[in-house]
């Protein structure tokens, strides 16, 4: 009993000495603190620093550990897209070259400048081999665009409808890329024999023709050399 009571003894005396050191403190001195105030001021300084550096420190690499992560799982995802390409790589190399004589074949429809009067020709002999009769074939000026050129035709024939139809029909099936565009028909109205037209069952027929041919290696150099000139011009008037 006696051994108890002089701890309790103790125990209230060391506290009491600890709550002595808190009391009346001067805050404007805290150089002349006791020792406890002291380690306690101290402690509770270096927690308020630690916390700080959190907040305006760590915070800034946590937030480039975020985009570092992010950039993680785009890199991934590239991976496994360039890894699907990789293994489907024969594949696309067979699509790749379809895609090519596709081209090919297309581009084979597209005459050549010392073609295109034989293609005029196969117009006009379109024409007259299934009984039609032209009034105009006048070719127009050449509209040059960045990798070919057009010739629009003006076109007008006379005929039967169902020669005319298959007039256009044998335009459309040239071995050249030949179009219509702008196609009337109408009946025939001589002077004097009106009802004629209805009779013999003529018509015209006025359209223009627009066919396509690849620009030859001077032409398109020209055509670059033109380009050229004018961003050359265009960026001295800046």
């Amino acid at each position: 009993m006696a051994t108890s009571r002089s701890i309790n003894i103790d125990l209230e005396s060391v506290m009491a000495q600890v709550a002595a050191q808190f009391r009346d403190l001067n805050f404007n001195e805290p150089g002349q603190w006791p020792l406890l105030p002291k380690l306690v001021a101290g402690l509770v300084t270096a927690v308020f620093v630690v916390v700080l550096a959190w907040f305006g420190l760590l915070s800034g690499v946590m937030d480039e550990l975020n985009a570092e992560s992010m950039r993680e799982q785009t890199l991934k995802d590239e991976y496994r897209s360039k890894l699907a390409q990789a293994i489907n790589l024969d594949e696309l190399r067979k699509q790749k070259l379809q895609v090519q004589e596709y081209v090919t074949q297309l581009e084979r429809q597209l005459p050549g400048k010392a073609e295109m009067d034989a293609l005029l020709s196969d117009i006009n002999q379109a024409g007259l081999g299934r009984g039609l009769q032209f009034e105009l074939f006048r070719p127009g000026q050449v509209i040059v665009k960045d990798y070919y050129a057009e010739l629009p035709i003006a076109v007008r024939v006379t005929g039967r409808y169902h020669d005319i139809g298959a007039f256009a029909s044998d335009v459309a099936n040239l071995s050249r890329i030949v179009t219509l565009h702008n196609l009337v028909i109408s009946g025939l109205n001589p002077p004097n024999t009106a009802s004629s037209a209805a009779a013999t069952g003529q018509l015209a027929m006025e359209a223009t023709a627009r066919t396509y041919r690849y620009l030859d290696p001077a032409e398109m150099e020209m055509r670059r050399q033109s380009a050229a000139d004018a961003k050359k011009t265009n960026g001295g008037a800046k």
